[in-house]
């Protein structure tokens, strides 16, 4: 086989396939989505608005399109996942990455936040979820890949509701994945470390605020929980979710992978 034939069938290892991937529009999300389309796949990104999402469509018009929907909505989500199937098909793939980050102490995270960080990372993601996977379990295959991150797998001080809701998300793939596991679905977590999206940014111009350092030393500070000292790159965690969506990996799942440079082992 020459090369470029080689190539192009690496290139087409989810040809035929349809991918949802909630909180597309930017970031991770987005990175997640091309990396897909890179290897066949029909991709549908699901925001909230659809600017963002119309931006990221425009550069594979042919096999990425969009949805609007707040995932904490289950209406919402349900009508998002029909419009999308209109034109792409039953959905294979799942990849909950829309989520939201915010900080406080403990007695200074009232009710509303707590019940926002898990309307967004944990009721998204179960909303999702139950809306793809009788097509999945259908087609006798599927594959469910929740962007939770390493604060889902350890904890941090000042973000005890953001820990909670991810912990839930890890606690949800992996009793999930059990329940699926013969049924040709596999479930898993992906568990990035301080990564470059605008959550991350936010977090900066807060430290700016709070305590008048430089942006750059608030950066500096946030790359130094990394062993590696270092920011990590959506493309980075988006490669690991293209390798979980693949055949190679079909024997893996029920995992939270930490992409973090070896901040967080388990």
């Amino acid at each position: 086989m020459s090369d470029a034939a080689t190539t192009h069938q690496a290139t087409q290892r989810l040809q035929g396939k349809h991918a949802l991937v909630t909180g597309g529009g930017s970031g991770i999300g987005a990175a997640i989505a091309l990396a897909l389309v890179e290897q066949g796949a029909r991709v549908t990104v699901l925001g909230r608005r659809m600017e963002p999402l119309q931006s990221l469509v425009a550069q594979h018009p042919e096999t990425l399109q969009a949805v609007c929907a707040d995932v904490s909505d289950a209406a919402q989500v349900e009508a998002a996942v029909r419009d999308a199937q209109v034109r792409f098909g039953p959905i294979h793939i799942l990849v909950n990455n829309a989520g939201q980050a915010a900080s406080a102490p403990f007695l200074k995270t009232d009710a509303s936040l707590l019940h926002q960080m898990l309307d967004v990372n944990l009721h998204g993601t179960w909303n999702c979820t139950q809306a793809v996977l009788p097509q999945m379990l259908q087609a006798g295959w599927g594959r469910i890949v929740n962007v939770a991150s390493t604060a889902g797998i350890t904890g941090y001080a000042y973000v005890a509701a953001y820990c909670a809701a991810k912990h839930a998300v890890v606690g949800l793939t992996r009793s999930l994945a059990l329940e699926v596991a013969k049924k040709g679905v596999t479930v898993n977590a992906v568990c990035p470390g301080y990564t470059e999206t605008e959550i991350l940014r936010e977090s900066i111009a807060n430290v700016v605020a709070k305590t008048g350092r430089s942006e750059a030393e608030a950066r500096a500070e946030f790359a130094k929980g990394n062993p590696q000292g270092r920011i990590v790159q959506p493309a980075e965690v988006a490669d690991t979710v293209r390798w979980l969506c693949g055949e190679s990996a079909s024997s893996i799942t029920g995992q939270a992978i930490a992409v973090c440079g070896g901040e967080v082992m388990h």
